[in-house]
């Protein structure tokens, strides 16, 4: 399956309103960055928490669906996200790496890693991802 910005951008809008940008889309590693704005920003000028949570789980759904294969829903739905927050993107864009860890019949887990523009592990997400209707 191939896939580009504007295939994500008009199956889930939610991505441009947010403002992510793609780099890589292969399904064995998906690039995604935020730039942080004052808008996107929570007290201290760190990038907030949710921003980078819709960060994770745009780049995670991604990674799933170029791994969903034949009969895959056109856009996967997070079941399931755990986030842990290891220290706040204080830099001006967040990059988040999405790799699946294992892809099954009906679901797919990913993890998705942010960094800040230091290249310091910020947040670990790990999402189960629906890949078909049931």
């Amino acid at each position: 399956m191939s896939i580009t910005a504007a295939d994500i951008y008009a199956l889930a809008p939610f991505a441009k309103t947010l403002g992510v940008r793609f780099g890589q889309l292969d399904p064995d590693l998906v690039e995604a960055q935020l730039t942080c704005t004052a808008e996107l920003s929570t007290g201290g000028g760190a990038m907030h928490g949710g921003a980078l949570m819709g960060l994770a789980d745009v780049a995670g759904a991604v990674c799933a669906a170029l791994n969903g294969g034949e009969g895959s829903v056109p856009v996967p739905v997070t079941m399931e996200s755990s986030t842990h927050f290891l220290r706040p993107v204080k830099g001006a864009i967040a990059f988040a790496a999405s790799r699946p860890l294992r892809i099954g019949r009906s679901t797919a887990v990913v993890e998705v890693d942010i960094h800040d523009d230091q290249k310091q592990l910020c947040v670990r997400v790990t999402q189960l991802v629906a890949l078909k209707r049931n």
